[in-house]
């Protein structure tokens, strides 16, 4: 009898399969968008802490009263609705620096990540008026680490996890347990005591799932795989493994199509623009007051009618262009250093620092992981230079199972 042959194209989809679900691919792209985003919301809520209170607080413009009738209409997440207290304010406000610094640390990511989500998502949806593009940015970005492996290098994690591995020893994890018992009892007093039942239970992330549904799923996961990991290391903690793989790959493309989206949004309703279609849309925004911190170099800009004409249409090609350059390593590389480029330059000439480097690290998702990996280096001996009494950084290990799946995501 002869034995039945597989199909070329149902091999291919079993080495498909094998491939999203054996490995986490942009290791490090996604290790950038944990840290660059954290360093950015960050240095937003420090720089604005003398203006906090204006910006978010109860006895703000936009009043607690104001913020509640709003978010009973759009049902957006918030915890600030919880209390018009300020001391309630002010610990909401230091949660969020307090979790972005650990978060950007990889310290215990998986529970930082969605902690840190909690503070963006309170404090933007306290004010939505006062957020621009890169705002939105942190808030989506906010959202999808959650369901990333962020924390697998560059992180605590990574170096707890291999000190674990050289000890060979049983780790009981009591921080761990004791961090997961102390966000059970969060869950439990935001369930008793929360008065905003259309932000916490009704609505949520998805449609039909209330963020209490959604918190207390993401509690019971972790508890499950900490369960797994110590009592059942066998086939339970192969198929654990299997589904983290295929959620982390998940979330890792909707990550990249989200930066196509923006830029191809962006650049298509430019290119629809009398303005962008003239070349000199730049011109005005140039001789804006609020948009000039070096109001010399503004002026020299906007007074050079080719400089103004060709960053126009240049802006117009690049963003409507780099979704299609995915198709090619090299140009998608040279694209994206350009797009850098014209980031640095709006932080510079407009003053829209956390906007740029928000979409530079958003862009970053794109970057070669082999770059990455010598940047990583590179940092590391750096740091070793200026704290010369701590151990070299170890050698950047070989390519590991996944890397080159990574690499044909992100070149």
């Amino acid at each position: 009898m002869s034995t039945p042959t597989t199909s070329p194209a149902r091999s291919w989809l079993a080495r498909g399969i094998d491939r999203v679900t054996g490995s986490s691919f942009g290791r490090y792209q996604t290790a950038v968008i944990r840290i660059g985003l954290s360093f950015t919301w960050l240095c937003f809520l420090l720089r604005e802490w003398p203006n906090r209170h204006e910006m978010y607080g109860p006895g703000g413009p936009w009043s607690w009263d104001m913020a509640r009738r709003l978010i009973a209409d759009n049902h957006s997440f918030t915890a600030l609705m919880w209390s018009d207290s300020d001391a309630w304010f002010e610990t909401v406000y230091v949660f969020g620096i307090v979790t972005s610094v650990l978060l950007m640390l990889g310290w215990r990511t998986r529970t930082m990540s969605v902690l840190s989500m909690l503070g963006v998502l309170s404090l933007q949806n306290r004010s939505v008026f006062l957020g621009d593009g890169g705002d939105n940015v942190i808030h989506l970005m906010a959202l999808y680490t959650v369901l990333t492996r962020c924390g697998a290098v560059w992180s605590l994690d990574a170096r707890r996890a291999k000190a674990r591995e050289k000890g060979g020893a049983a780790d009981p994890d009591v921080t761990g347990i004791v961090l997961w018992t102390l966000c059970g009892l969060g869950l439990v007093l935001a369930t008793v005591y929360g008065r905003t039942g259309m932000s916490w239970t009704a609505d949520g992330p998805l449609p039909g799932l209330g963020w209490a549904t959604a918190l207390w799923g993401l509690w019971l996961v972790h508890g499950l795989w900490w369960a797994v990991r110590r009592h059942a290391p066998g086939e339970p903690r192969a198929v654990l493994d299997a589904l983290t793989h295929l959620l982390h790959n998940a979330a890792l493309l909707v990550i990249m199509v989200e930066v196509c989206l923006i830029y191809a949004t962006a650049g298509w309703y430019k290119i629809q623009g009398s303005r962008w279609q003239d070349g000199t849309a730049l011109y005005y925004p140039l001789h804006l007051d609020y948009f000039s911190p070096w109001p010399e170099l503004s002026h020299a800009l906007a007074g050079n009618g080719i400089v103004v004409l060709l960053l126009s249409y240049g802006t117009v090609a690049v963003q409507v262009a780099f979704p299609f350059t995915l198709l090619n390593r090299r140009v998608k590389n040279v694209l994206l250093a350009l797009m850098m480029a014209e980031h640095l330059g709006i932080a510079v000439t407009l003053g829209l620092p956390f906007f740029s480097l928000a979409m530079i690290v958003a862009d970053a998702v794109f970057l070669p992981t082999s770059f990455l990996r010598r940047l990583g280096a590179l940092v590391g001996r750096a740091g070793g230079r200026l704290l010369p009494a701590r151990a070299k950084p170890e050698a950047v290990p070989p390519q590991r199972e996944g890397e080159a799946g990574s690499r044909a995501l992100v070149g």
